[in-house]
Protein backbone atom coordinates (compact mmCIF):
# COMPACT_ATOMS: atom_id res chain seq x y z
CA UNK A 1 0.00 0.00 0.00
CA UNK A 2 2.59 2.54 1.09
CA UNK A 3 4.80 1.76 -1.83
CA UNK A 4 1.42 1.92 -4.22
CA UNK A 5 1.29 5.44 -2.80
CA UNK A 6 5.09 5.80 -2.88
CA UNK A 7 4.96 5.85 -6.62
CA UNK A 8 6.76 3.25 -9.19
CA UNK A 9 10.30 4.16 -7.58
CA UNK A 10 8.53 2.73 -3.91
CA UNK A 11 10.19 6.08 -2.49
CA UNK A 12 9.06 7.59 0.62
CA UNK A 13 10.09 10.93 2.03
CA UNK A 14 9.09 12.71 5.08
CA UNK A 15 9.51 16.41 5.58
CA UNK A 16 10.85 17.40 8.68
CA UNK A 17 7.74 18.95 9.86
CA UNK A 18 6.20 15.03 9.54
CA UNK A 19 9.22 13.41 10.70
CA UNK A 20 8.61 15.57 13.78
CA UNK A 21 5.17 14.90 14.26
CA UNK A 22 5.85 11.53 13.52
CA UNK A 23 8.18 11.16 16.66
CA UNK A 24 6.17 13.03 18.84
CA UNK A 25 3.77 10.22 18.52
CA UNK A 26 5.34 7.78 18.82
CA UNK A 27 7.37 9.71 22.10
CA UNK A 28 3.67 9.88 23.24
CA UNK A 29 2.81 6.05 22.70
CA UNK A 30 6.09 4.97 24.51
CA UNK A 31 5.32 7.01 27.25
CA UNK A 32 2.12 6.20 28.02
CA UNK A 33 3.08 2.72 27.81
CA UNK A 34 5.79 3.02 29.98
CA UNK A 35 3.53 4.99 32.44
CA UNK A 36 0.97 1.89 32.52
CA UNK A 37 3.51 -0.03 34.17
CA UNK A 38 5.26 -1.98 31.17
CA UNK A 39 8.29 -0.96 31.86
CA UNK A 40 11.33 -3.13 29.74
CA UNK A 41 15.11 -2.68 28.66
CA UNK A 42 13.61 -2.34 24.65
CA UNK A 43 10.98 0.29 25.99
CA UNK A 44 13.56 2.05 27.44
CA UNK A 45 15.94 1.60 24.63
CA UNK A 46 13.18 2.94 22.49
CA UNK A 47 12.61 5.83 24.39
CA UNK A 48 16.42 6.67 24.43
CA UNK A 49 16.64 6.41 21.22
CA UNK A 50 13.69 8.40 20.35
CA UNK A 51 15.05 11.32 22.37
CA UNK A 52 18.36 11.35 21.22
CA UNK A 53 18.29 14.07 19.00
CA UNK A 54 16.17 16.04 20.85
CA UNK A 55 16.36 15.80 24.72
CA UNK A 56 19.81 14.03 25.25
CA UNK A 57 19.61 14.28 28.85
CA UNK A 58 16.18 12.43 29.05
CA UNK A 59 17.50 9.88 26.32
CA UNK A 60 20.45 9.08 28.99
CA UNK A 61 17.73 8.53 32.07
CA UNK A 62 16.45 5.97 29.80
CA UNK A 63 19.15 4.46 28.63
CA UNK A 64 20.94 3.71 31.72
CA UNK A 65 17.49 2.24 32.72
CA UNK A 66 17.68 0.18 29.76
CA UNK A 67 21.08 -1.63 30.68
CA UNK A 68 20.22 -1.81 34.70
CA UNK A 69 17.02 -3.55 33.40
CA UNK A 70 18.82 -5.38 30.72
CA UNK A 71 23.21 -5.52 31.14
CA UNK A 72 23.41 -8.31 28.69
CA UNK A 73 21.83 -5.98 26.01
CA UNK A 74 24.48 -4.68 23.80
CA UNK A 75 22.91 -2.00 21.21
CA UNK A 76 21.75 0.12 24.80
CA UNK A 77 25.06 -0.22 25.80
CA UNK A 78 26.15 1.11 22.24
CA UNK A 79 23.71 4.02 21.83
CA UNK A 80 24.32 4.72 25.34
CA UNK A 81 27.77 5.25 24.60
CA UNK A 82 26.78 7.66 21.87
CA UNK A 83 24.74 9.43 23.51
CA UNK A 84 27.03 10.02 26.44
CA UNK A 85 30.20 11.26 23.51
CA UNK A 86 27.64 13.60 22.25
CA UNK A 87 27.21 15.26 25.32
CA UNK A 88 31.20 15.72 25.59
CA UNK A 89 30.99 13.03 28.23
CA UNK A 90 33.94 11.46 26.62
CA UNK A 91 35.77 9.74 29.65
CA UNK A 92 32.00 8.31 30.71
CA UNK A 93 31.04 7.06 26.95
CA UNK A 94 34.81 5.47 26.68
CA UNK A 95 34.21 3.31 29.93
CA UNK A 96 30.42 2.25 28.25
CA UNK A 97 31.64 1.41 25.12
CA UNK A 98 34.19 -0.82 26.79
CA UNK A 99 31.54 -2.32 28.73
CA UNK A 100 29.59 -2.79 25.46
CA UNK A 101 32.22 -4.85 23.91
CA UNK A 102 32.56 -7.57 26.99
CA UNK A 103 28.96 -7.99 26.52
CA UNK A 104 28.66 -7.99 22.96
CA UNK A 105 31.59 -10.40 22.78
CA UNK A 106 29.94 -12.21 25.54
CA UNK A 107 27.16 -12.76 23.20
CA UNK A 108 29.03 -13.68 19.87
CA UNK A 109 27.48 -10.32 18.58
CA UNK A 110 30.70 -9.85 16.66
CA UNK A 111 29.51 -6.98 14.72
CA UNK A 112 28.05 -5.07 17.17
CA UNK A 113 32.09 -5.27 18.89
CA UNK A 114 33.53 -3.77 15.40
CA UNK A 115 31.34 -0.91 15.92
CA UNK A 116 32.04 -0.19 19.39
CA UNK A 117 35.68 -0.81 18.93
CA UNK A 118 35.53 1.96 16.14
CA UNK A 119 33.55 4.34 18.27
CA UNK A 120 36.13 3.40 21.59
CA UNK A 121 39.01 4.38 19.39
CA UNK A 122 37.58 7.76 17.69
CA UNK A 123 36.77 8.53 21.57
CA UNK A 124 40.22 7.94 23.13
CA UNK A 125 41.74 9.77 20.39
CA UNK A 126 39.25 12.85 21.24
CA UNK A 127 39.98 12.68 25.08
CA UNK A 128 43.67 12.51 23.91
CA UNK A 129 43.13 15.38 21.88
CA UNK A 130 41.42 17.23 24.88
CA UNK A 131 43.97 16.58 27.39
CA UNK A 132 46.69 18.21 25.12
CA UNK A 133 44.79 21.69 25.13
Amino acid sequence: MLRDAAGAAGNIYLTRTTYTLLLALMIERLESMLAAGNDSAMLRFSLGNAYQKSDRGVALVHLRRAVELDPDYSAAWKLLGQTLAAENDLESAAITYRRGIEVAQAQGDMQVVRELQVFLKRTEKLIVQSNQD
